[in-house]
């Protein structure tokens, strides 16, 4: 059985931020082909793009061994959203909107996907601060598909 490392960014931002992370990571735990997991520090940022008044992030990431013939991306996808709306995240997806849980895939190995549902690597990712610094705790030499420098790299470069 051939796994695929996949690195999930979680984000919260409303109700009880650290226990919509916890669950979050017991879910993802829970989709991971072993039981350890690769979790970085939480870190606080302030809300980008987001309507006025939103509240502060906690985001982290996690990486995770997934078995591509049981979650393969799309199938992947599903399970995180469904997960979010089992965590209060509405079913309509306002951009940027205040959410309990966030969970987005940032890679899926080196699958490139680019489709209306789904982009791996985000599409956004290596521009994101909430997402580089949480990421360069776990794996500060990756380069995301498609770019040619590393998750440090990115950081170094990335405005606060």
């Amino acid at each position: 059985m051939a796994l695929v490392p996949v690195g999930i960014a979680l984000g919260s931002n409303l109700g009880d931020r650290p226990a919509q992370l916890d669950a979050g990571i017991a879910f993802l735990r829970s989709l991971s082909a072993y039981e350890r997991i690769r979790e970085s520090s939480r870190i606080v940022t302030a809300p980008v793009d987001c309507p006025p008044g939103s509240e502060t992030f906690l985001n982290a990431v996690v990486e995770i061994e997934i078995d591509p013939q049981i979650f393969p991306p799309r199938e992947l996808l599903k399970q995180l959203q469904a997960f979010e709306l089992s965590r209060g995240r509405t079913a309509e997806r306002e951009l940027n909107a205040p959410r309990p849980l966030d969970l987005d895939i940032i890679y899926y190995g080196d699958v490139i996907v680019q489709d209306q549902e789904l982009v791996i690597p985000h599409p956004r990712a290596a521009t994101r601060r909430f997402v580089l610094e949480p990421l360069s705790h776990l794996r500060p030499d990756l380069i995301l598909s498609g770019q040619t420098k590393t998750v440090r790299q990115l950081l170094e470069e990335c405005i606060p």
